[in-house]
């Protein structure tokens, strides 16, 4: 009986602990993708309906497709040299955060990434790059 039970929560954790951490790696890969192409569109594939934006010191609310032009015109002006997580935050099942290092002709930005779980996809809620 106590073997049985074993099984059963032995396969039940590995039916449902990996499912998990793979979205969420996967999810995260492809925004750290995004940003080391500088593709404001693959990136705003994962923003959430209104997110809140800080480019250097300009920041506010925008909309999913304002957010999109605004980063488009930041990557223009500094065309990604690299991109590199520096630490990750997962703890939180329905919050995740991560900062960055976006590199840059013009130097160092420092990215902070800030993600709720939402269903079975994640939302980016805010976005910063300062220059570090």
């Amino acid at each position: 009986m106590t073997s049985v039970l074993s099984l059963i929560v032995s396969i039940f954790l590995f039916i449902q602990s990996p499912a998990r951490e793979v979205n969420t790696f996967n999810s995260i890969d492809t925004v750290v993708s995004a940003i080391e192409n500088g593709s404001s569109s693959d990136l705003a594939k994962h923003f959430d309906s209104s997110i809140s934006l800080n480019i250097n010191g300009l920041q506010g609310d925008y909309s999913k497709n304002q957010a999109e032009l605004v980063l488009k015109d930041f990557f223009r002006k500094n065309p990604s040299q690299g991109f590199s997580l520096v630490f990750r935050s997962e703890n939180n099942p329905s919050l995740s955060s991560y900062i960055g290092d976006y590199q840059t002709g013009q130097g160092v930005f420092k990215v902070f990434i800030k993600v709720s779980q939402q269903a079975s996809d994640f939302k980016i809620y805010s976005l910063e790059f300062v220059k570090g």
